[in-house]
């Protein structure tokens, strides 16, 4: 997943704000693994890493994520992503927003 940041007057930005599934296949894209592999080789191999669930950029260690996951072993890159992805959709859904976010929402701005 990923996201366009708000325009800035500014062109150093990124072009995409990277999180879930597509900064986990970032992180796979920049570690030393093999498939098939398990969920715990996975976290392992890529130092537990902090990953974006949303475009606030709230985060879950990937362990905690991989955890939530129904199935333990992957053939290949992709299979791990899609078993995933539910568990990043599921964070993101259910996050509350803090005070100050939804005093934000409320104002025209």
């Amino acid at each position: 997943m990923g996201v366009r940041p708000p325009p800035s007057n500014s062109d150093g930005g990124p072009d995409v704000i990277e999180f879930g599934i597509a900064e986990v296949a970032a992180e796979l894209d920049g570690g030393d693994l093999s498939f098939p592999a398990t969920g715990d080789e996975v976290v392992q191999a890529l130092s537990n890493p902090r990953i974006k669930y949303d475009a606030d950029g709230h985060t879950v260690p990937l362990a905690e994520a991989v955890a939530e996951v129904e199935r333990d072993r992957f053939d290949d890159q992709q299979e791990f992503l899609n078993a995933l992805h539910p568990v990043f959709e599921r964070y993101r859904n259910s996050r509350t927003p803090g005070v100050i976010e939804r005093v934000r929402a409320a104002l025209p701005l």
